[in-house]
This record gives C-alpha cells, structure tokens and sequence, in this order.
C-alpha cells in the first residue's frame, strides 16, 4: 500500500514508530505548494494521505485519486480538505483532535507566567548588568504576581481550555470558563472550573485566556466591545488564533489602560512580517506584549502522538473497521 505525505519532508521517518504494519508502506513524501497536477502526479494512486493541517487538500485531488480511503490531517485543523468531494467519493477524514492539548495549555501557563515575572525585561536588565537594580524596583513597586494572585477566564472549553484548566487550579487559581454549551456539575469538578456567561466572565476574571476556533462568528470576537467589558488592568493571553483578535483594538485597549499585559502566541497577520500593526505600535504599549512564535502545539511529543493516532486509523480501515476522529462522519 502506498502512503502520500503532504508536508515538511522528513516528519513521517522522524514522528512514526516504526513497526510490522508501518514499514509495508510505500511512502511519497511531497511539499506543500504543489499543483494539483503535480501532486496526482507523485501520488495518483495512493491509499491514504497524511497532510499538513494547512496543507490544500482540492476536490479536484480526490476525485483523481481512486484508491483513496482516508485523509488524515497531520494536526487538529482540516479546513485546507475538500469535505464534501471526499463525501462523494466516500472517503474518510480524519484529525488529531487532542494531540497538541497539553503543550498548547503549557505554552498558555508560559505566556502567563512570563508576564506575572516580567521575564522579558528581567532578561535584558541581567544581560545589561542592571541585576540588583530591578529587583530592587520589583521590591519597592510591588509589582510581581503569582497566578493565584488572579482569576482566570476560559473562553472555549475544549481540550487546550480543559488542560489549561488542570494546570491553573495546581497553581491554586480560581478560574471560570465561557462555551456555548455549558458543562455539568462532573465537568466542571473535573476541571476546577465553573461556567460563566461571556459578560459575567469578563467582569469577574482580570486574566482572559483564548481557546477557540476561527470561524464567521468568533473572528474579531476580541474587540473593542469585548474590551470595554473586562476590567481594567486585566491580562489576555491567545494560543489559538490570531484573527480572533482585532489588532487595532487590542492596542487601543492597552493604551486606555483596558489591557495591562498580552501574551501571544498567535496573532492576525500571519506569516508576521515587519510591518504588522503589533510591531509597529508605541513603544510604552509594545513593552506590554509578550510575543511567541506560535509553537504552543508543535512539540516533539505533540508530533508523535499526531503520527500514532494517523497510524491508527490507517491500521484499522486496513482492517475493515471504521476509523476514530473522523470530522466528516455528518456527511458520510
């Protein structure tokens, strides 16, 4: 059987635990960016396809592909596939729903954390032999937190905000979530977190942390209304996505006073080039943020729970059972 990845060369070899089963396949590895022709030319008449979670996977792809049984992103996104042409062709689709949860809700405690110890400045000041100096500013001014110093808001509770959840409540938080459909009395005793509604959450919590999707009704959810809502000094931290927050408005929130501290490990714009807006505002409101490269979901151990799970399904469709994660099961 032959396997058809779409993406960074290399991840198949270095994320598969290879085995009896995984060592029969015939592996094309290609780059994204290709044509359509150019990847039905490398890989036609491959059975199974692992891809990049932004890696396009067309209609006109599936449809030319005849032994083709499942497509299976290589993270948690599949917007890049053609839902309704694998439809037609019964083809599975599957994602790595949970595979990148931990390290996104650590990289969320890093941000965090990060700017309740201003680690960024603390940085600079050692290197630049100002040492003694800002510890002694930090003593005089009083201005260091620990996080059970605040009350943390949940916005989505899914698996990123469920771990993150765990993790604030070991660090002695008291934190609330906001979804659209609520929790029972087991969840939220699970996860330490109560359910809020939005506006009771961004008037009772001063640190707002960002678990959602894009889609049509959560991009620029974060905007001047929903900071006018939150209380003033309060912190915000996004490890899901950039355009959930609009960019002029998280700079006029930081000048008003709205938004002490950001911390973001995504942001509207991406590739981020030097003339993105967030680069290019005040120097009192930049020394504000704290950036990170969005790499809250691409660690090695996310990589290889992602290659274990495609495995899996591969496996069992070889074995004539119907996969698991499959995010085209409503139109099958």
């Amino acid at each position: 059987m032959k396997l058809l990845h779409i993406g960074k060369k290399g991840n198949v070899e270095r994320y598969t635990k290879e085995d009896e089963f995984t060592g029969n396949f015939e592996l094309i590895d290609i780059p994204m960016g290709l044509s359509a022709d150019e990847i039905l030319k490398a890989g036609a008449d491959a059975d199974f396809i692992i891809a990049d979670a932004i890696g396009e996977i067309s209609g006109e792809i599936i449809e030319n592909m005849p032994n083709l049984k499942l497509i299976h992103s290589e993270g948690v996104g599949y917007n890049y596939i053609d839902i309704q042409a694998a439809k037609r062709k019964g083809v599975y689709v599957c994602n790595c729903q949970g595979m990148n949860a931990m390290a996104v809700a650590e990289q969320t405690i890093l941000l965090m954390l990060g700017l309740l110890r201003d680690v960024k400045q603390g940085d600079t000041d050692v290197r630049e032999g100002r040492q003694i100096i800002t510890k002694e500013n930090y003593m005089k001014e009083g201005n260091l937190f620990e996080l059970s110093d605040f009350t943390i808001g949940l916005l989505g509770f899914g698996d990123i905000a469920k771990c993150t959840a765990k993790l604030t409540a070991a660090f002695g938080a008291e934190t609330y979530f906001y979804n659209t459909s609520g929790a029972s009395a087991e969840t939220e005793k699970e996860y330490s977190a109560k359910y809020l509604p939005l506006d009771e959450l961004l008037k009772k919590c001063n640190m707002i942390s960002i678990h959602l999707p894009v889609t049509d009704k959560t991009r620029h959810m974060v905007n001047d209304d929903f900071f006018d809502k939150m209380r003033d000094g309060s912190y915000i931290i996004n490890t899901s996505r950039g355009e959930i927050v609009d960019s002029e408005a998280l700079i006029r929130a930081i000048q008003k006073g709205k938004i002490a501290k950001a911390g973001l490990d995504t942001i509207e714009g991406e590739p981020v080039g030097a003339d993105n807006v967030l680069l290019n505002m005040d120097k009192a409101a930049s020394e504000k943020i704290l950036f990170s490269p969005h790499i809250g979901g691409i660690t090695a151990s996310s990589f290889k729970r992602s290659y274990t799970m495609a495995w899996e399904n591969i496996k069992r469709i070889s074995e004539g059972l119907e996969p698991v994660r499959v995010v085209n099961k409503q139109v099958m």
